[in-house]
């Protein structure tokens, strides 16, 4: 809403904002008749702070923008094996991917984002939002699938779910590109043939692996001082060995349409931006009209108002403390 050249943008309706400040109003008249000057003070630090939550400004300066419309579909392996320590030396898969995933977002920055794991099974740990410090807390918190529960685990079991919101966000969002990231080490665990991944709706992306083909230790837990999982298929006591199935992963990638990028913690973020069909991307980045905020001044007005409060409360202590002294001295 613009009233000449100034403009507003409440932080909260303008109907919720009114009757605020009718009720402020009202209050600060009933309480001048008791209590007068500091009443008053009150009631017009009150008013002066919702009128800064109208965020009054004028026209000015440049804001440079960066966004990327675009969803973009984060298909996160969280089975046992990405606790495999061969990444980057002895780190994790698993971290090797929540570095990836975070480097993406930041370089998409304005895309709505979304988070699938899978391990037993497929599960939308984040939906889409834009909210990229969301998807940084689901990230940080994702941890590989303890060794005692898992049963087996497809390296296509996000398929069906995948599909289903890649499908919801186009009928949501009619023309608008749907990129899809998909992380894992492409072991499969499972019983039964991977399923078949669904390209259709998918504009771009990257299939990225992770580990080694000599493959690499999985600790019980997460706790630094866990021990190794053993080797169940023989009769020996050796600690068990993931192994990358690259095979697997490109199976993936083709059947996405997708490239693949092995991923061993040395390849700067842009190697997978590079590869992710970028001609599917749309990015702004360029000066927008911006805006000179006022709102902190109308916010100083009332800290300015209320700061006599505390003042007249400090002066009145401070003089009680003389006056306590003089009534115990005998």
């Amino acid at each position: 809403m613009e009233a000449g050249t100034m403009t507003f943008a409440p932080i909260i309706p303008w109907p919720l904002l009114f009757l605020a400040l009718a009720a402020v109003l009202v209050f600060t008249v009933l309480a001048l008749t008791r209590n007068g000057r500091p009443a008053a003070l009150r009631g017009a630090a009150v008013v002066l702070l919702l009128l800064a939550m109208l965020r009054p400004g004028w026209p000015g300066g440049q804001a440079n923008t960066a966004t990327a419309e675009m969803d973009v579909f984060f298909v996160v392996d969280t089975s046992t094996s990405m606790a495999a320590e061969d990444y980057n030396g002895s780190a994790t898969r698993l971290s090797g991917a929540q570095r990836d995933v975070m480097a993406i977002a930041k370089e998409l920055a304005g895309a709505k984002f979304s988070l699938i794991t899978f391990d037993n099974k497929a599960t939308v740990r984040m939906p889409l939002t834009r909210d990229a410090t969301a998807l940084q807390t689901a990230m940080t918190t994702l941890q590989p699938q303890n060794a005692r529960y898992a049963k087996g685990s497809s390296v296509t079991g996000a398929a069906q779910l995948l599909k289903e919101r890649l499908a919801a966000a186009k009928e949501q969002h009619p023309g608008r590109p749907a990129l899809v990231f998909y992380a894992g080490d492409g072991e499969n665990t499972s019983a039964g043939r991977p399923a078949a991944m669904d390209a259709a709706n998918v504009a771009g992306g990257a299939v990225l692996g992770y580990g080694t083909p000599q493959g690499g230790r999985m600790k019980e837990t997460p706790d630094a001082d866990a021990g190794y999982l053993k080797d169940r298929s023989s009769d020996t006591t050796q600690d068990a060995v993931s192994r990358i199935d690259e095979d697997q992963l490109r199976a993936i990638a083709e059947q996405l349409r997708l490239p693949y990028a092995h991923r061993t913690g040395t390849e700067p973020p842009s190697d997978m931006l590079a590869k992710a069909q970028p001609g599917a991307l749309t990015i702004s980045d360029a000066d927008t009209p911006g805006r000179i905020e006022l709102y902190w001044l109308l916010a100083l007005a009332a800290f300015l108002l209320a700061l006599h409060e505390p003042l007249r409360h400090l002066a009145a202590l401070l003089n009680l403390r003389p006056a306590a002294a003089k009534e115990r001295t005998p």
